[in-house]
């Protein structure tokens, strides 16, 4: 089992930006692939970016691309979302995800099997 904790979520002006971490514990961190994820109001959880266990790989929705980089330091069991240039439209609960398997990046939430609490991130007009 592994417990994911994010933080970093606030309130920010656009144009803006936010630096999201996410604490794993338990299970190791060893070859799994991590993933955010977000989730405004009435709207489905969608896929934000995914990172592979070694960082070599990235993988980004293209409404952030360009806008937000992830990151992991695997020896601090910590995933990064650096969020730069927010806009309103990127106001949501933003989630943390590990897969469950030794599966590579990936966009689709059933392919990840931990998630954590969310740490809410607002973007004012």
């Amino acid at each position: 089992q592994m417990q994911l904790v994010e933080s970093g979520g606030g309130l920010v002006q656009a144009g803006g930006s936010l630096r999201l971490s996410c604490a794993a514990s338990g299970r190791t961190f060893r070859g799994i692939a991590m993933g955010w994820f977000r989730q405004a109001p009435g709207k489905e959880r969608e896929f934000v970016a995914a990172i592979s266990w070694s960082g070599g790989s990235t993988y980004y929705a293209d409404s952030v691309k360009g806008r937000f980089t992830i990151s992991r330091d695997n020896a601090k069991n910590t995933v990064y979302l650096q969020m730069n240039s927010l806009k309103p439209d990127d106001t949501a609960v933003y989630y943390c995800a590990a897969r469950g398997d030794s599966g590579g990046t990936s966009d689709r939430r059933i392919d990840y099997k931990y998630w954590g609490q969310g740490t809410q991130v607002t973007v004012s007009s």
